[in-house]
């Protein structure tokens, strides 16, 4: 079982970012309260095993004081149990990882995402980032030393106005911090946020989808040339020397149908037959849960939505998608409904059966969600 906690705060809004937060921090104390109230509130939705994954994200979860992060922890304990061997990972910002936050923050979790999204100094800025690129490779060296071995960095990648020697430098520089994990996403520009504004303006060109194909590229040939396993679109992990592989063990949890739940506002869980959608407004969230309500809309899935969420997520990793799965969701044998759609995506090169598998190629990494939407059924 799955357990996903939102932290909705952050100390300023990246440019980018259309997630939902608040920089409001004088509410964090009162809404780790919430977040507490409805773990009890949902102590019955997941089925009576141990945790395997717990992440917090957001936000900005190293924001988190100790008092804070011992308040969470103790609810969780109380109302599920944690495998011996979980994944614990909490996000954070290179600007908040010191040796001593980082010495307190290794008392609760395991692992560290840490959202470096660049190494360069004035692209930080133009993003409206909290740390600096001295910030962003330190912080690396300080969670090993603090004890850290699980640390994954995210990257961003199709950024205007810079030239391919950018995206080339951040990749160097992050294969010389050897982390055992590394997340890389294009750039999106969303229009609830100030580079959207930007756009509509006038003043942000579109996005380049040439550019992010030929990044895309030079991002998989060089991590796959220093040793990484590309198992997921925008995931790299790296095997120890026990050939253990440092995937994301919780983010897998999502695109392998697993049940999860999510707490706080915002957050998303789902059960194997439904989904629900806490609402993304700290005062509301916080209002309902003092009265004892679940702040959430409730939408219970049609065997379309199951098997085109099993296919939008499953293609994008390494294993890519059952064929005897997506037959139970659907009911009926999925390579002959798909038949016309199934030989079209074979001969475009963009898909591959192996081993009962739907698979990508490599080409057609580049159209994953296009794939996956040739292929959608539709409920009868």
């Amino acid at each position: 079982m799955h357990l996903y906690l939102h932290i909705p705060f952050c100390k300023q809004a990246c440019h980018y970012c259309d997630f939902h937060f608040s920089t409001n921090l004088s509410q964090k104390s009162p809404l780790v309260d919430a977040l507490c109230a409805e773990i009890r509130l949902q102590k019955n939705y997941l089925p009576d095993q141990p945790l395997e994954t717990i992440y917090l994200g957001g936000g900005t979860p190293s924001l988190l004081t100790e008092p804070e992060l011992t308040q969470i922890f103790a609810t969780i304990r109380r109302f599920f149990s944690i495998s011996s061997t979980a994944e614990i990972t909490l996000e954070a910002n290179p600007d908040d990882l010191s040796m001593e936050k980082l010495q307190m923050l290794r008392q609760y979790v395991n692992r560290l995402s840490i959202g470096i999204q660049t190494f360069d100094e004035t692209t930080l800025r133009w993003m409206n980032r909290a740390h600096t690129a001295s910030e962003a490779e330190r912080c690396v060296y300080l969670a090993r030393e603090a004890g850290f071995e699980n640390i994954s960095v995210d990257l961003i990648y199709r950024i205007p106005n810079r030239d391919s020697g950018h995206w080339q430098a951040d990749l160097q520089k992050v294969l010389a911090l050897n982390v055992p994990h590394i997340s890389a996403y294009a750039l999106t520009i969303e229009p609830d946020t100030a580079f959207g504004r930007w756009q509509q303006k006038g003043k942000l060109p579109p996005a380049d989808e040439t550019l992010a194909a030929e990044q895309f590229e030079e991002l998989a040939t060089a991590l796959l040339s220093a040793g990484y396993e590309h198992y997921e679109i925008s995931n790299f992990a790296r095997r120890e020397k026990d050939n253990t592989a440092r995937y994301a063990r919780h983010n897998t949890a999502y695109w392998q149908r697993r049940p999860y739940l999510g707490i706080g506002p915002s957050a998303h869980s789902y059960n194997g037959y439904s989904r629900q959608y806490n609402i993304a407004n700290n005062a509301r969230y916080m209002a309902d849960i003092r009265q004892g309500k679940l702040p959430a809309t409730v939408e219970e899935l049609t065997v379309a939505n199951q098997v085109n969420e099993y296919l939008l997520t499953g293609l994008r990793t390494q294993w890519g998608c059952s064929l005897t799965e997506l037959n139970d969701l659907l009911g009926a044998d999925f390579a002959q409904v798909q038949a016309h759609e199934l030989v079209t995506l074979y001969a475009s090169g963009w898909l591959v059966e192996e081993g009962n598998r739907l698979r990508l190629s490599e080409a057609g990494k580049l159209f994953a969600d296009r794939v996956a939407a040739t292929l959608f059924v539709e409920d009868e």
